[in-house]
């Protein structure tokens, strides 16, 4: 499904792949290398690991939940019915998505196509 497509609430969708962060966090590690070593280190080790993220996880709004999966496991399953309120920081430049459940906060780095995520988040949970 691209971006520009409203979701349909009923059909399942899985959200494409966004590799900007892992990217600018990369990139901004090799400066960062020469001004201060040990936050060049973590910037360019956090920008590895998100991106192996990316490359793994998937993420689907189905009909009732929204589904993570890592390849063709699903690792975890969120009902929306279960959920209180979300959030996704930074308009601009989205980083982070946040969800709150009854019983659980979670924050998600967006290593997915926030066009699309919020989207679906919009038509499949609207905010309370």
């Amino acid at each position: 499904m691209t971006s520009s497509i409203a979701p349909n609430p009923t059909s399942t969708v899985e959200l494409k792949p966004s590799y900007n962060i892992p990217i600018v966090l990369a990139i901004a590690a090799i400066p960062l290398l020469f001004v201060q070593a040990g936050v060049g280190i973590f910037a360019g080790l956090l920008g590895l690991f998100l991106l192996l993220q990316t490359v793994s996880l998937r993420v689907q709004f189905t009909a009732t939940d929204f589904d993570l999966y890592r390849g063709d496991k699903l690792i975890r399953r969120f009902p929306y019915r279960e959920w209180q309120n979300w959030r996704i920081f930074w308009d601009r430049v989205p980083i982070l998505f946040y969800f709150k459940e009854i019983n659980s906060i979670h924050f998600l780095p967006i290593l997915f196509d926030p066009k699309t995520l919020k989207a679906c988040l919009e038509e499949r949970c609207p905010r309370i």
